[in-house]
């Protein structure tokens, strides 16, 4: 966000300018969710940015020419503005050269661990691509020691000890504070394994400490028999951004052009981590690089790759993300911590998931997908997932369904937590954990929604059409055929009722109206949701046109 306005008086060093300026920075963090990017001097066309060509000598500059001089006395100013409001300016990069230029993101305390801002990531990648490895020292601070040190702390099972691969989802969050600065245990430097898995920070000290809260989908399994799991994670978890691990050893193999494939059927935009470099010959390295390269700007992704090697790069692109057609590129090593530091710059810098206005709308009334369910004892029944409209509080009176006959549950919100922290309420596009009166475990199953409580809770579906694509199958499609559906946090075996298509039948790369049909039981789905539908790997994909 350039904030012209803000330069001009911040730099004319009167104290009627610096008050105004204060006042106008005020407005923009309240329209901005408490976070705000500003850039003071000449900015790069972003074609340039992004093409790695020499910036310094490139035309077509836009913005204020300012000198060095005029960017410290704007820091300084931003400071002390900031800090009197009450929030910090974070400097995140200084560029001197033929265009001086600086950029600060200027970011307010949360109020309450409710109000914290939160980005959703999905994390993918085929086995032994570093998925693991990436995420304990992004979460944890410590380099790996090569031998798998830094991912021993996001084992949940006996047997993830034991071969060293996960086959969960679960959660792994990173907060960064006020100065943007990621939250780390103060054990980030141990070589001890049990240590690490034993002293690291937990949930509510993070949230605590934190003014944005990146929420990583982990770990979306890498092979071929966990794909349910990881479809899973990338439907109901509403993912603002798709990491896709690659080996810079082994590039793009097996389940990884699953994994895009997905990503791109679900428009979730994506960027590449290439791990391992500082073990991968050169030579290696470059032919996985022109692979990714020419996978990304093939017809099926239709993106730019843009290879992020500067901090300036990492802030251009965590902005154009979801509106360009890019696909930012990080080489990272977990060894030697090269390229790491701009991974956490782009993660910290990505807009917040609840900002997203054509996922989420606050205005419209109440619907809570449930994404998962436990038995907690002295709680009772606890719902996680994740509010799709509206908003909801403790005390609420609610209606929890469909069940097996596609009726509704009236039951009470009893207490709510996001991130393990006690909050009264959460709007459109948090995460949030539901504690449920008076209901019993067995009633609830993940694909339920939660609705205020009315006399007309919306129908349940057993039937619905869909316009649909085949991506792969050996042999042909027809009435009655059957597969997994997956369709937002729904999962359920359907039916093929009818094909709308000129040869009754279905073949690879066909597309035709399809009718379903829900075999156990009915589900809520709604006109224009996505779906995926498998049988081993994934089938086709669509989007709901009716329901019936």
């Amino acid at each position: 966000m350039c904030i012209n306005t803000h330069q001009a008086r911040l730099l004319a060093n009167t104290e009627a300018d610096f008050e105004s300026a204060k006042d106008l920075l005020a407005t923009r963090l309240t329209a901005g969710h408490g976070e705000i990017l500003v850039r003071i001097g000449a900015l790069p066309l972003l074609q340039k940015l992004f093409s790695r060509e020499d910036i310094d000598s490139a035309h077509g500059w836009g913005g204020v020419e300012r000198t060095q001089e005029e960017v410290r006395f704007f820091k300084n100013s931003l400071q002390r503005v900031a800090e009197e409001i009450g929030g910090k300016a974070a400097l995140l990069s200084d560029i001197a050269g033929a265009h001086p230029r600086a950029y600060f993101l200027v970011r307010l305390p949360p109020p309450d661990a409710s109000s914290t801002a939160e980005v959703r990531c999905a994390i993918v990648g085929n086995v032994d691509s570093g998925k693991s490895t990436t995420l304990g020292v992004l979460t944890r601070g410590g380099l790996d020691d090569g031998r798998g040190l830094a991912r021993v702390a996001l084992f949940r099972h006996k047997h993830e000890i034991e071969t060293g691969r996960t086959s969960s989802v679960g959660m792994e969050i990173l907060g960064f504070d006020t100065e943007s600065r990621p939250v780390l245990p103060d054990t980030s430097s141990s070589k001890d394994p049990e240590a690490l898995r034993r002293e690291k920070l937990s949930w509510e000290e993070i949230s605590v400490r934190s003014a944005k809260i990146v929420t990583f989908i982990v770990d979306l399994a890498g092979h071929e028999r966990y794909l349910k799991t990881t479809l899973y994670g990338l439907t109901s978890g509403a993912p603002s951004c798709v990491v896709l691990m690659v080996g810079a050893n082994a590039g793009i193999i097996g389940m990884s052009k699953e994994h895009l494939a997905i990503s791109l059927a679900l428009s979730v935009p994506i960027c590449v981590c290439i791990t391992k470099i500082d073990m991968t010959p050169g030579n290696k390295l470059e032919e996985t690089v022109k692979q990714v390269d020419k996978i990304l700007r093939s017809p099926g992704c239709r993106k730019t790759p843009v290879y992020i090697d500067s901090t300036e790069l990492a802030v251009a692109a965590s902005q154009a993300f979801a509106k360009e057609k890019i696909a930012p590129i990080f080489q990272i090593s977990n060894v030697t911590g090269q390229g790491l530091n701009h991974l956490r710059m782009f993660l910290n810098l990505l807009p917040s998931s609840e900002d997203d206005t054509e996922k989420f709308d606050a205005t419209k009334p109440l619907e809570f997908s449930v994404t998962e369910v436990w038995s907690v004892p002295y709680v009772g029944t606890v719902v996680n997932g994740i509010v799709n409209s509206g908003s909801v509080k403790t005390g609420d009176a609610i209606l929890l369904g469909p069940d097996a006959n596609g009726q509704y549950l009236p039951t009470v919100v009893k207490s709510m937590q996001r991130k393990r922290a006690d909050v009264l309420g959460a709007e459109a596009g948090q995460t949030v954990a539901l504690a449920l009166k008076r209901t019993r475990r067995a009633a609830v199953r993940k694909g339920m929604i939660i609705i205020h409580k009315t006399d007309t809770p919306p129908r349940a579906i057993r039937r619905f059409e869909g316009q649909v694509l085949i991506l792969y199958h050996n042999t042909t499609m027809q009435p009655n055929y059957q597969a997994m559906l997956h369709c937002g946090a729904v999962r359920q075996t359907v039916r093929i009722l009818s094909i709308d298509h000129p040869q009754g039948l279905l073949r690879t790369g066909d597309r035709a109206t399809v009718q379903f049909e829900f075999i156990s039981r009915p589900e809520f789905v709604k006109k224009g949701m996505k779906l995926l539908f498998r049988e081993g790997k994934t089938k086709g994909l669509g989007v709901i046109t009716n329901v019936l």
